[in-house]
This record gives structure tokens, sequence and C-alpha cells, in this order.
């Protein structure tokens, strides 16, 4: 008799262990098929697109905003505790203005 009660008691934390699992197992592999890099990649690329698009139009004006994306890009490395090179200015060729 106590068994039965026992098992009245256990089978719904059972139910819910099992479907617990399974819910982790199947979001384990649908994350390990994500696209994730290919993404970023993608997203990257297309950062670099518009980055050198805003510099074919405005000159100066875009490397300014490209050394402060790499002023921030650095300061969140730095954050996250990887090693950085400082930033680096392209050589224009044109100092007498």
């Amino acid at each position: 008799m106590s068994w039965q009660g026992f098992v009245t008691r256990a089978t719904p934390t059972v139910v819910t262990g099992v479907a617990g699992a399974a819910a982790f197992e199947a979001l384990r592999r649908a994350m390990a098929k994500a696209p994730l890099r290919k993404a970023a990649v993608i997203a990257t690329a297309w950062g670099m697109r518009v980055v050198r698009e805003a510099e074919r139009k405005v000159g100066q004006s875009a490397e300014q905003v490209r050394l402060t994306v790499a002023d921030v890009m650095a300061e969140a490395r730095e954050r996250a505790g990887q090693d950085v090179a400082p930033p680096t200015v392209a050589n224009s060729g044109d100092h007498d203005r």
C-alpha cells in the first residue's frame, strides 16, 4: 500500500524530469545545427561594406567613425579580458592639408 502512494507522488516528478531532459536535448541539437558563426561572419562582412562605402562617400569623417568603432571594440575586448593591439591610423598620404 505504501508503494502505491510513493509511486503516485513520484510520477509527476519523473514525468517532469523526463520532459525537461527531452526539451534540453532537443534545444541542444537545434543549437548545434544553428548557423550562428555563418550569421556572424555575414553581419561582419556587411558592416565592413557599409564602412567602406561610407569611407568612399565621406572620406575623413568615415575614417574618424572607423577609429571610434575600433576604440569601442578595443575597450570591449579589454573588458572581456582579451589582449588588444592599439588601433592604427591608415596613412592617406595627404598630410599637407
